[in-house]
C-alpha cells in the first residue's frame, strides 16, 4: 500500500480529529460480506490509534468490537491479518470472553500457514491466554522455541519472558528448549510437533542473532535465584569452561552483540559481590573491552567503572577504550556513550580521567549539544583551576541550545566546583547569576539557586555578592517554591552579614507584591532579622515597624505569623533560640504517621491531645544531606542511563500472599536506602505493616522506639531465606522474620521461629506471641513475628537467641504450586543463624538541639566513661560508623566524615526508649599496626542508662 505525501498528510489530520462514536459505528463494515481488506484495515488503525490516545471504551463496547473483528480472520489478505492481531492483543485487556478466538489463533500456528502469521499469532495468543491455561499450549510455544525460521522462534521466546510473571513455574520447565536456541542446536530428531515427517529443517534452529539474544534474557529469568546456574551460564559463554560446554561437546558462542551485552551485565550482577570471583571478573571485562563490537566494548567498559572500590590501575584498560571512542567521528551514538561514563566516572576517581582531557577538548565544539555539554562538565570536574575561566566562557555560548536536562547537569558541574576552587567564585557566581536571567524551568532554576546558596554558605569571601543575586533573582520569580526558598536562606544568612539592612528592603517588597504564600515566607524571613542576637536595637525597631504593618494583611496566616513574630520579638532569648533559630525539623515520615494515626483513631481525641514528644527529630544538614543524596542518585540515573526503581512499600501479608519481583528492594531489603532520613521511612512502613496485623495491633498504642536494619540469618542460596528485622516498643520487643522458600516442589504451612534465648531472661522478658505463616509456597515471600514482653523496666538485657525454623512440609505440583491430595505432610526443621537484643536497640536515634548545652547541663553525675582499644579496625571512618550502629543514635554534624585519618572527634544525640535524653562523645585516634584507641563518654539524665549505652560498645 503506497501513498503520495499530501494522502499521507490528510489521513493523519483525520485520525488526529477521530470521534469515538463515529469509529464504533463505521465498524459495522467487519460484518459486510465481502470484506473489504482496505478499508478495514484503515479502520483498525483508527481504533488503535484511539486506544493509543487514551480513549476509554466500556467493557460491552470492547467486547462487540472484538468478536466483530474476529470475523476478519475470514480474509487471507496478509496486511490486514497483521493488523487483526495488533488490534487483538490492544483489545484483549478490556474485553470478555477473549479465550474464543483461541482456536482462530491456533490455527494460524500451522506449518502450512504463512510465517508472518505464525509469529504474530503466538504474539497475540500469549497475550490473551490465561495462565491457568498455559500448559494446554504449552508443547506449541516449547516448539517454538526451537523453530527454524528466526520470527517464530523469536516470538515465542518474548512471549514467554513476558508470560513469566505470572507463570513462572511452567515456563522454568523449558530451560532445555530455550537452551536449545541459545546454543543453535536441537535435541529433537523426530518429527515436529506442528506436523510433517521426519524433516532436516528442524535438525539446526535458526543462526538468527537476535533469538540467541532473547533466548539468554529468557535464560536468565528462569535461572536467576540460582547464583550458581547464573555463574555457570557466564563461564560457559565467556569461555571460561574449554573443558565441557553446557550441554556437553564444544563450548558454545554468543553471536549476538546484544546478547553479548547482557553477558556482561549478568556477569557483573553475579559477580560482583563475591571478593573471590573479583579477579575473574576484571579479567573478563578486560577481554571484553577488546570485543570487534563497539556496543559490547563500551559496555564492558561501563561496567568497570561503576564498579565499587575499583582501583586507577584496573580503570585504565577501561579509560583507554573509553578514549578511543571519544574520536568516532562518524559514530555520535559511540562518542555520546563514552563521554556519558567517563562524566560519571569523573565524579569519583578524576584523576582516571584526566588523560582524555585533550581528547574532551575537542567535543567542545561538537555539533551534537549532548555530547558537548557532557564534555565540558567532565573537564570541569577533572581540569586545572587555570582552564576554568575558558570552559566557563565556553559553556555560557550554548546554553540557551540545550535541554533542561543537560542545564541542571550544567548547574552541579558548577557546584561541585564552587567546593574545589573557591578562588573562582567571582567566574562561578557570574555564571549562574547569568543563566538565572534566561528561560528555564523549575528544576533547572531551582538548581542554579542551590550552587549560589552553596556557594554563599562555603565561601565567605562572595556571600554579600550571592545574597545580592538571590534578592534580584526574587524581584521577577515566577516559581513560588523557589521565592520561598530563597526567602527562606535570606533569613537565614542575611542577619549575620554587615549590611542586613539591604536585604530587609528586598524581602518587605515580597510582602507588598507577591501572594499569600510568598508573604507568609517573608514574614518569617523578617521575623528573624528581628530576633537575631547581631542586630541593633535600631534594626530590631524597623522590623517591629514593618511586621506591624503586615497585621493588616488580607490573608490570616500572613497575620498570624506577624503577631507570633511580634510576640517572639518580645520574650526573652531562650524563647527566641527555641521557636524561631532552632536548627532541627521533625522526620516527616514519622509525623506523617503519627497524624494519620490520630485521625484515623476516634477515640483519640478523648485520651488527649496529639504529642509531638514521641516524634524523632532531625537537623536541618541531615534533612539537606538526604535530598542531596536523592538528586545525585537523580543525577547518577541520567549520566549513567538507568533508571531508578522505588523501594516498595507496601508489605507482605502473613503467609505469603504476596510475591516480590526479583531486584525490586522490598520493606527490609538489603537493597534499601541507607541513611538516617531513609530509616525513619522505613521505620514508618514498619509500624504500618505490624499496626495491619491483628494479632500485633495492640501493641500500636505504644510508641515505636526503634526498627533495626535487617540481618540474614541464611545464605542467600540456601532452600530456605530468612533475614530478620527487631522492633522495639516501649514494653515489648517483636522480632520479624521475613522467609522465602525457594524449592518448587515443596509447599510450606504452619511455618514459625522457635527463638531459644543462651542466657537466663526469666522475669526480664517473657514470650508473649507467635505468628505463623500459614501456606509458604514456592517464590512466595512470607513474614511470621515472635513478639516478648519486656517485664522488667529496670533491666535491659543483652542477649542472644538461638532461631530454629519449623514447618510443615508437603508436596506439591510446580506447576500450579498447590499440594497433592491427601497427602497430610511431615514435620521438619531448619537450623537458623543466632539473632540477639542489644542495648542500642532500645536507643531512639534522634537529633536534639544544642547538644554542647545539654551536655553542660547534664553534668557529670549521670556520666559514664570508658577506653576501647579497636585493633580490628584499620580505618577511623570505619570505626565511628559501627560506632554510631552500635550505639543506635544520631550523628552529628561531619561525624561519620572524618576529616583526619589520625584522630576524630565525634558527637551522638538520642532518646532511651523515645523519652530519656542522651548525649554520647567519641575520641578516637588510628596508628597503624594498633588499630583504633577509642574514649567514650556518655551523659543522660539517668546515670544507669549511660552505663548501658556504654555497654553496647563493649
Amino acid at each position: 500500500m503506497s501513498f503520495k505525501k499530501d494522502e499521507d498528510t490528510d489521513e493523519l489530520g483525520a485520525l488526529m480529529n477521530l470521534d469515538h462514536s463515529t469509529v464504533l459505528q463505521e465498524a459495522r463494515v467487519f460484518n459486510e460480506t465481502p470484506i473489504r481488506p482496505r478499508h478495514s484495515r484503515l479502520l483498525l488503525a483508527k481504533i488503535i490509534f484511539l486506544l493509543y490516545r487514551g480513549d476509554s471504551m466500556s467493557t460491552t463496547e470492547a467486547t462487540n468490537l472484538f468478536f466483530s473483528i474476529t470475523k476478519l480472520f475470514q480474509c487471507k489478505d496478509m496486511s490486514l491479518r497483521q493488523m487483526v492481531y495488533l488490534t487483538i492483543k490492544e483489545l484483549s485487556t478490556i474485553s470478555e470472553d477473549v479465550i474464543m478466538v483461541t482456536s482462530s489463533l491456533m490455527k494460524d500456528m500451522q506449518p502450512n500457514s504463512e510465517i508472518t502469521y505464525r509469529a504474530n499469532a503466538i504474539r497475540a495468543l500469549c497475550k490473551i491466554v490465561d495462565p491457568s491455561m498455559l500448559p494446554g499450549i504449552e508443547r506449541f510455544l516449547k516448539s517454538a522455541i526451537v523453530e527454524k525460521s528466526p520470527n517464530i522462534a523469536s516470538a515465542a521466546l518474548v512471549s514467554s519472558l513476558h508470560l513469566f510473571k505470572d507463570a513462572k513455574d511452567v515456563i522454568r520447565r523449558w530451560s532445555n528448549e530455550v537452551n536449545e536456541a541459545l546454543n543453535g542446536k536441537s535435541l529433537s530428531q523426530g518429527p515436529s510437533f506442528f506436523g510433517g515427517g521426519s524433516s532436516a529443517q528442524n535438525q539446526v534452529v535458526s543462526s538468527s542473532k537476535i533469538v540467541q539474544y532473547h533466548a539468554l534474557g529468557l535464560m536468565y529469568a528462569i535461572r536467576q535465584h540460582d547464583r550458581m546456574a547464573v555463574l555457570k551460564l557466564v563461564q560457559s559463554f565467556s569461555g571460561q569452561n574449554k573443558s565441557s560446554s553446557w550441554m556437553g561437546g564444544s563450548s558454545p558462542m554468543l553471536r549476538s552483540d546484544m546478547a553479548h551485552v547482557l553477558l556482561v551485565r549478568y556477569a557483573v550482577r553475579v559477580m560482583e559481590n563475591d571478593s573471590s570471583l573479583l579477579p575473574q571478573l576484571y579479567m573478563l571485562l578486560e577481554e571484553w573491552m577488546g570485543h570487534r563490537s563497539d556496543m559490547v566494548s563500551i559496555e564492558a567498559a561501563r561496567a568497570m567503572c561503576q564498579l565499587k572500590d575499583v582501583t586507577a590501575k584496573q580503570l585504565t584498560p577501561a579509560v583507554n577504550v573509553l578514549q578511543q571512542a571519544l574520536s568516532a567521528t562518524q559514530k555520535p551514538t559511540l562518542r555520546f556513550a563514552a563521554i556519558r561514563t567517563l562524566n560519571a566516572l569523573a565524579r569519583t576517581h578524576p584523576e582516571a580521567v584526566q588523560p582524555c582531557n585533550v581528547d574532551m577538548e575537542g567535543l567542545i565544539t561538537d555539533s551534537n549539544r549532548s555530547i558537548a555539554t557532557f564534555a565540558i562538565t567532565t573537564l570541569l570536574k577533572t581540569g586545572n583551576e587555570a582552564s576554568v575561566d575558558r570552559l566557563m566562557k565556553q559553556m555560557q555560548g550554548f546554553m540557551a541550545e540545550i535541554s533542561d536536562e543537560f542545564k541542571i547537569i550544567v548547574a552541579e558541574a558548577v557546584r561541585s566546583l564552587c567546593r574545589k576552587f573557591p578562588g573562582k567564585h567571582s567566574v562561578f557566581l557570574a555564571f549562574l547569576s547569568g543563566v538565572l536571567r534566561d528561560e528555564g524551568g523549575f528544576d533547572f532554576k531551582r538548581a542554579a539557586i542551590e550552587a549560589i546558596m552553596d556557594l554563599a554558605k562555603n565561601v565567605p569571601e562572595c556571600k554579600e555578592a550571592a545574597l545580592a543575586h538571590l534578592c534580584e533573582f526574587i524581584e521577577d520569580c515566577e516559581f513560588t517554591k523557589l521565592s520561598v526558598c530563597v526567602l527562606y536562606f535570606l533569613g537565614e544568612e542575611g542577619p549575620l552579614t554587615a549590611r542586613p539592612t539591604v536585604y530587609i528592603r528586598h524581602i518587605y517588597n515580597r510582602v507588598v507584591l507577591e501572594n499569600a504564600v510568598v508573604r507568609a515566607a517573608a514574614v518569617s524571613a523578617l521575623a528573624k532579622f528581628g530576633v537575631s542576637p547581631v542586630a541593633d536595637p535600631s534594626l530590631q525597631r524597623s522590623v517591629r515597624v514593618l511586621l506591624k504593618r503586615c497585621l493588616d494583611d488580607r490573608d490570616d496566616e500572613v497575620r498570624d505569623r506577624a503577631a507570633w513574630a511580634l510576640r517572639m520579638a518580645d520574650g526573652d532569648q531562650s524563647l527566641r533560640d527555641k521557636y524561631i533559630r532552632d536548627d532541627s525539623t521533625f522526620a516527616l515520615a514519622v509525623l506523617e504517621r503519627k497524624l494519620v494515626e490520630y485521625c484515623a483513631d476516634s477515640a483519640a481525641a478523648a485520651k488527649g491531645s496529639f504529642s509531638f514528644e514521641s516524634i524523632p527529630r532531625i537537623s536541618r544538614a541531615q534533612e539537606e544531606e538526604s535530598r542531596v543524596r536523592a538528586r545525585m542518585e537523580n543525577m547518577d540515573a541520567v549520566l549513567t542511563g538507568t533508571t531508578l526503581s522505588a523501594p516498595s512499600a507496601s508489605g507482605r501479608a502473613v503467609g505469603g500472599s504476596e510475591s516480590a519481583e526479583p531486584g525490586t528492594p522490598g520493606l527490609g531489603s538489603g537493597a534499601a536506602a541507607s541513611g538516617f532520613m531513609d530509616s525513619f521511612e522505613q521505620q514508618a512502613q514498619y509500624a504500618s505493616k505490624l499496626n495491619a496485623i491483628p494479632e500485633l495491633a495492640a501493641f500500636g498504642d505504644q510508641p515505636l522506639v526503634s526498627s533495626a536494619k535487617p540481618v540474614e540469618l541464611t545464605e542467600s542460596e540456601t532452600e530456605y531465606v530468612v533475614r530478620c528485622v527487631k522492633h522495639v516498643y516501649e514494653s515489648h520487643i517483636v522480632f520479624q522474620f521475613d522467609i522465602t522458600n525457594t524449592i518448587p516442589e515443596q509447599v510450606l504451612e504452619q511455618v514459625e521461629v522457635v527463638m531459644e534465648p543462651e542466657e537466663d531472661i526469666e522475669g526480664v522478658l517473657q514470650p508473649v506471641l507467635v505468628v505463623p505463616i500459614t501456606e509458604l509456597k514456592c517464590d512466595q515471600p512470607g513474614t511470621a513475628y515472635v513478639a516478648f514482653e519486656h517485664t522488667d523496666p529496670e533491666t535491659f538485657p543483652a542477649v542472644a537467641f538461638g532461631c530454629t525454623l519449623k514447618f510443615i512440609v508437603k508436596e506439591c505440583d510446580p506447576a500450579t504450586g498447590e499440594p497433592e491430595e491427601g497427602d497430610e505432610g511431615f514435620e521438619d526443621e531448619y537450623s537458623l543463624e543466632a539473632t540477639d537484643i542489644s542495648a542500642g536497640d532500645f536507643m531512639q536515634a534522634t537529633y536534639i538541639p544544642d547538644s554542647h548545652s545539654l551536655w553542660e547541663s547534664l553534668g557529670t553525675e549521670g556520666e559514664a566513661i570508658e577506653t576501647f582499644a579497636l585493633a580490628s579496625f584499620d580505618s577511623i571512618e570505619g570505626c565511628v560508623t559501627k560506632v554510631c550502629e552500635l550505639l543506635g543514635m544520631c550523628p552529628l554534624e561531619s561525624a561519620l566524615k572524618p576529616k583526619s585519618k589520625a584522630a576524630h572527634q565525634a558527637v551522638f544525640t538520642g532518646r532511651w526508649l523515645g523519652r530519656t535524653r542522651a548525649v554520647a562523645r567519641t575520641r578516637m585516634t588510628y596508628q597503624k599496626g594498633a588499630g583504633v584507641t577509642m574514649e567514650l563518654a556518655v551523659r543522660s539524665e539517668d546515670r544507669n542508662i549511660s552505663q548501658l549505652v556504654v555497654s553496647a560498645v563493649a
